[in-house]
């Protein structure tokens, strides 16, 4: 019997629980068995190391679950943003407004306080399609 329990746990990597369940005994036994042998410092060390990584890696599997959830919903955001510029800048039967070719291009435009109205960055080459002013 000592022998089978030394078996099932070092070489077959079998939990104290479950051996004490297959061979029909209790925890107790199976543990004190196999803490009298002297492989048993190592060997918990050893899987105390492999729980570590495997719990490492459950909270990673977790973390990346919750941020591609919420990368779902970022991504529809910016998808539905995505459609209705392309709507504006598709000119269709009207051409885009003003307004919204500077909200498009936010980062191009800069509000300037004396003429109060949106003024398109003097360091950026502007073609003559592109309003310099939008109020």
């Amino acid at each position: 019997m000592k022998s089978k329990i030394l078996y099932l746990y070092y070489e077959e990597k079998i939990l104290q629980k479950d051996i004490a369940m297959q061979l029909n005994i209790s925890r107790a036994s199976v543990c004190r068995i196999i803490k009298q042998d002297n492989r048993y410092s190592n060997e918990k060390k050893l899987r105390k190391e492999k729980n570590k990584i495997k719990h490492n890696k459950d909270i990673q599997r977790r973390v990346e679950a919750e941020r591609r959830k919420n990368r779902s919903i970022d991504d529809l955001i910016l998808k539905k943003m995505h459609e209705e510029a392309s709507r504006e800048l598709s000119g269709g039967k009207r051409p885009i407004s003003n307004r919204a070719f500077r909200e498009w291009n936010s980062s191009a435009y800069k509000y300037n306080k004396n003429k109060k109205c949106y003024e398109f960055d003097r360091n950026l080459v502007r073609s003559y399609a592109i309003p310099k002013y939008v109020k």
